[in-house]
């Protein structure tokens, strides 16, 4: 399966989801405090993106049964919400939003602090914003996959964290997941090439102890191997020329 190239008009319908996608997070973000539960969550996005003319992606996608990835902690992606599981002083949670409007997807998340955080949680976030950034920030026509994941893995070493092997980003369009693959870790010069007019998302999973995980029984559920905190930052993002177009800033 090849990988699509967007021209100008798919590429508006991109902006428009991921505006869309960009919106619902950050007007859930701004509702988060100890106490709501991650269900809450759920029912913000649905009604949000209802509210937006969009619908969510992962509602249903391979069986996923929420509108919305919620991701306490230790719990690394593909969190399930639940009405049981409430918000506590000093959690962290990544809230992972993907918007289906007018044909496209626009797919983005970010980590909350909730009340005051340890250290370990804050550098932890700070270290998975910036490793998200500085892939971002590699992506251009020409380079090379496995040149965004050493910058990204990089970062995360300097700082005393690990990057997640298990899980990537991926190609976004017409379709919520494609190909190629995107790799957060490298060697340089190696891997699928950037081509102007891909869409990927870049998405960092980073951890505070060893990259390894687990599944939980629910089949969804991802978890660090070693109990250790884990955050993630993600953007939608549009393959140019000369850098990358952000669908989701």
């Amino acid at each position: 399966m090849g990988i699509p190239l967007l021209g100008g008009p798919a590429v508006e319908r991109m902006r428009q989801a991921g505006k869309a996608a960009a919106a619902t997070l950050a007007h859930v973000g701004e509702r988060l405090a100890a106490g709501i539960s991650t269900a809450d969550i759920d029912r913000w996005v649905r009604e949000d993106t209802a509210r937006r003319g969009g619908t969510p992606s992962q509602l249903g996608f391979h069986g996923f049964p929420a509108a919305v990835c919620t991701s306490r902690n230790e719990v690394v992606c593909h969190g399930i919400p639940r009405a049981a599981e409430r918000l506590r002083p000093g959690d962290i949670v990544n809230v992972d939003v993907t918007t289906r409007l007018d044909g496209f997807h626009g797919d983005t998340s970010a980590t909350f602090c909730i009340g005051d955080v340890s250290a370990d949680a804050r550098h932890v976030v700070d270290v998975a914003r910036r490793c998200r950034d500085a892939g971002i920030a590699v992506v251009r026509h020409g380079v090379r996959l496995g040149d965004v994941g050493a910058a990204i893995e990089e970062v995360a070493r300097a700082e005393g964290c690990s990057v997640v092997r298990d899980y990537g980003g991926h190609g976004i369009g017409k379709a919520m997941h494609g190909p190629p693959t995107v790799m957060h870790v490298g060697p340089r010069g190696q891997g699928v090439r950037l081509t102007a007019g891909m869409a990927i998302t870049i998405e960092p999973m980073v951890n505070l102890g060893r990259p390894e995980v687990r599944l939980l029984a629910d089949g969804w559920t991802v978890v660090t191997a070693d109990g250790s905190l884990s955050a993630q930052f993600e953007h939608t993002v549009v393959v140019t020329r000369d850098g990358c177009e952000v669908m989701t800033g």
